[in-house]
């Protein structure tokens, strides 16, 4: 097997993760089993939830020594790859920051209603980052779409107003939304591995520098730091880098090792994963797990829990070849932005006509609930597939 190229183990992976990301999601209901959903802010301990998205953090990672492995490959410069990074990351900083204050939209003040803001924005994201099908015959027709796509985000960042006294009422940065935090986890790492290249020794402690940075963080040492924090708030607590760059390390075994023992490979990533959550549980006597409050407890132990099951996966899939199964992960795996924003159209199509089509929020049954959620990421999933048929798929 050439690890040259992803394996067929990420892509599944990270499908997984971001069905069940639309499974939690969508399971914000009465009734529902507590270790499905997130813990609170101060409770020490973690539901499927609290995993879902880092273990997402930790494909982005994994994903960056091939994404960026290629480009070096094919000959680009380092200029030309630094500022594919950049761009990258601020498209995903936009689109998050449009999500967090499209719930704060007040119709009174801004003239459209909530819904309608939304339905627009996520047209406007698709119109300007759809992969086109592009040709000479197509540029003018491209062009005009996009241009329709950033005069329509535009136009609707002048008529936002929030009806609050943050910003003027203004759009606001806040947590940057969960593409956001995926974005500045993407720069730092992506830009580490642009000068570490496949180092597997300087990754990893990169990797322990950020965890120093989170314990320092939540130890209210950086406070020299504040006047910068609204900004660059992600870097310097220092969580999302170590969640990210631990996928990175992960890749870095994979293509190191898989070529002479899978077994070897295998092995070393279990290692360091069972490490990494008994590293996450004796940092537990100073630092709750707790994803609200992005603790190294709780970074360390997701870390470990997202290594041991790429391992099961990689064994599975790469090395079994059991692979009948993925079928239903295989769209989110390869369409992953597509995947994460298409349902969110969806919603406020949904919201939109008053009409309760989902009953099975209605239910206050548990297992109705669940299965509705899951048979609701299941079919956004289906989406995806239908979409891509179509040419309509997320590019950043």
């Amino acid at each position: 097997m050439d690890t040259g190229n992803r394996t067929y183990s990420t892509d599944i992976m990270r499908g997984l993760t971001l069905v069940l990301m639309l499974f939690v999601n969508d399971l914000f209901m009465p009734g529902v089993p507590s270790w499905l959903g997130h813990m609170k802010a101060d409770f020490d301990g973690m539901g499927l939830a609290d995993w879902v998205f880092p273990g997402f953090l930790f494909m982005v990672g994994m994903a960056i020594p091939f994404s960026i492995g290629k480009r070096i490959s094919e000959g680009q410069n380092t200029f030309s790859i630094a500022r594919h990074i950049i761009i990258r990351t601020i498209s995903l900083l936009i689109i998050g920051v449009l999500m967090i204050n499209s719930e704060r939209v007040n119709p009174e003040f801004t003239g459209i209603s909530e819904n309608l803001w939304a339905i627009l924005m996520y047209i406007g994201v698709f119109l300007i980052w759809n992969k086109y099908q592009e040709n000479d015959k197509n540029f003018f027709t491209i062009t005009g779409l996009r241009l329709v796509g950033i005069a329509t985000l535009v136009f609707l960042i002048f008529k936002f107003r929030s009806g609050e006294v943050a910003n003027n009422g203004s759009l606001i940065t806040s947590w940057w939304g969960i593409l956001g935090l995926i974005g500045w986890g993407y720069l730092v790492s992506a830009f580490i591995y642009l000068g570490l290249r496949n180092n597997i020794l300087y990754t990893a402690l990169a990797c322990i520098f950020f965890l120093a940075v989170n314990i320092l963080s939540k130890l209210d040492l950086l406070s020299s730091l504040d006047s910068v924090q609204p900004v660059f708030g992600v870097i310097i607590e220092g969580n999302v880098p170590l969640i990210v760059i631990a996928g990175m390390l992960t890749t870095l075994i994979l293509k190191k090792y898989s070529k002479s023992s899978y077994l070897k490979t295998i092995a070393i990533i279990v290692s360091v994963g069972i490490l990494s959550i008994i590293a996450g549980f004796i940092l537990r006597k100073w630092f709750i797990i707790s994803k609200i409050q992005a603790t190294p407890s709780w970074g360390l132990i997701c870390n470990g829990i997202s290594m041991i099951l790429f391992a099961l996966l990689y064994w599975i899939i790469d090395i079994k070849k059991y692979t009948r199964w993925t079928f239903f992960l295989k769209p989110a795996g390869e369409n992953s932005l597509t995947t994460y924003l298409a349902p969110d159209i969806i919603y406020y199509l949904i919201w939109s006509t008053g009409i309760p089509v989902l009953i099975y929020k209605q239910s206050g049954i548990p297992l109705v609930v669940i299965a509705g959620s899951a048979a609701w990421a299941l079919l956004m999933v289906g989406l995806t597939a239908l979409l891509v048929r179509f040419n309509i798929k997320l590019k950043l």
